[in-house]
């Protein structure tokens, strides 16, 4: 999902420095000063600050809550419930619209990593997870709602097709003022570069785990003196995505877009499209084996919690992932051609089987560990007994 990322951060620095100074750069050409910048500062463990990404996020929300605002105000066709009704979701590729939407909720579970650092865990942790899904839900169902009423029902399929990610700025330019759409667009960016950092360690920090526990090569584990950065473990992520943004950009040479789109979205209809998706169909698998693995956890002691959350909550929970999980599977094809009829490619089955064989791969390792290497099996997920790492 990092390395996917990168193509929607391409396109919209490229497409907005063409637009404002008439710089036409190649899509790929920000993404790698951008690898860079990302490589530097995960090296040198820098991380930006809760208080910066707060409010970032804060301007993203109000820019977001005025462009919803004026879509209603405009409605060129009138403010309409067509597309909540049950007969716009249950269509032909319906998988498609859940492996998107499961991909923008990701990180909603982040507030468990900061359960040791709260004062009353089990209660704020949970809380603060269930509000964050209540709010980002509200959120993102009046903006979906929005874009259709300030295209038109009729309309937002066909400007969004020729538009891409620019649907929102070219509508806050023509309604709103010049400036907002710039604000907005710039916002956007920083909001895609801070993602890109948070994966980026996040990565970084898997790899060094991974590693220092013996389950990867040891030497992914390695830190910097000063700053106690894993720099093998961001070194690496940094390296797969220059050869993953190397593949693409030499793929793009005579790529031929689809129906109606321009051929600037390439990074967005492949690279951010195809990765992110592969991500999100990855999260639903891992979700739904949790789910059915927590019923397994509390068999052997109920933790005084009840019923509900013991057996009834994580079973409803890994059916319903099943069920999304197979959705995505057989309509994966629609992300990849946006045409639920068109016939499908080597990439429909390429890209889930970079998931599932990856999964596949990790339980026969897991097995192969537990019989030759106990001890290190044994400590998966444990950190080490010294909790010291290689250093540069």
């Amino acid at each position: 999902m990092q390395i996917g990322v990168y193509g929607l951060f391409g396109y919209q620095v490229a497409s907005l420095l063409n637009t404002k100074f008439g710089w036409d750069l190649p899509w790929w050409l920000p993404i790698i000063v951008c690898i860079a910048i990302v490589g530097i500062l995960g090296v040198n463990r820098v991380d930006l600050s809760a208080k910066v990404l707060g409010v970032l996020v804060a301007l993203e929300f109000l820019v977001v809550i005025v462009y919803d605002i004026s879509a209603f105000v405009v409605a060129p066709e009138g403010v309409s419930g067509q597309a909540l009704s049950p007969s716009a979701l249950f269509v032909p590729g319906i998988g498609a619209v859940f492996a998107f939407g499961i991909a923008a909720f990701m990180g909603f579970e982040g507030a468990a990593i900061y359960g040791e650092e709260a004062k009353d865990p089990k209660r704020t942790v949970a809380r603060a997870t269930y509000t964050a899904v209540a709010v980002i839900a509200l959120f993102y169902a009046l903006s979906s709602w929005a874009m259709t009423i300030a295209s038109g029902p009729s309309k937002v399929i066909k400007d969004s097709t020729e538009q891409g990610p620019n649907l929102i700025f070219s509508f806050l330019e023509s309604n709103v003022g010049v400036l907002i759409s710039d604000i907005a667009q710039v916002l956007f960016i920083t909001s895609l570069f801070a993602s890109l950092v948070s994966f980026h360690n996040a990565v970084a920090r898997y790899f060094f785990s991974l590693g220092r526990e013996g389950v990867l090569p040891s030497w992914l584990a390695r830190v910097r003196t000063h700053s106690r950065a894993p720099w093998a473990g961001s070194l690496t992520q940094t390296v797969l995505a220059l050869v993953v943004i190397a593949a693409f950009a030499i793929a793009s040479v005579g790529w031929v877009p689809p129906k109606g789109a321009p051929a600037i979205l390439f990074p967005v209809l492949t690279l951010f499209s195809w990765l992110t998706n592969t991500g999100a169909l990855g999260l639903v698998l891992l979700m739904a084996i949790v789910s059915f693995a927590v019923v397994g956890f509390f068999r052997r002691s109920s933790h005084g919690l009840g019923v509900w959350q013991r057996v009834v909550a994580p079973v409803v929970s890994g059916i319903g992932l099943t069920v999304v999980f197979i959705l995505i599977v057989v309509y994966f094809n629609t992300l990849l051609t946006s045409d639920p009829t068109a016939p499908p490619s080597a990439t429909t089955f390429l890209l889930p089987a970079i998931v599932i064989l990856a999964g596949v791969v990790g339980i026969a390792w897991g097995y192969i560990l537990k019989r030759r290497n106990p001890r290190v099996y044994a400590q998966i997920g444990h950190g080490t007994e010294e909790q010291n790492a290689p250093e540069l």
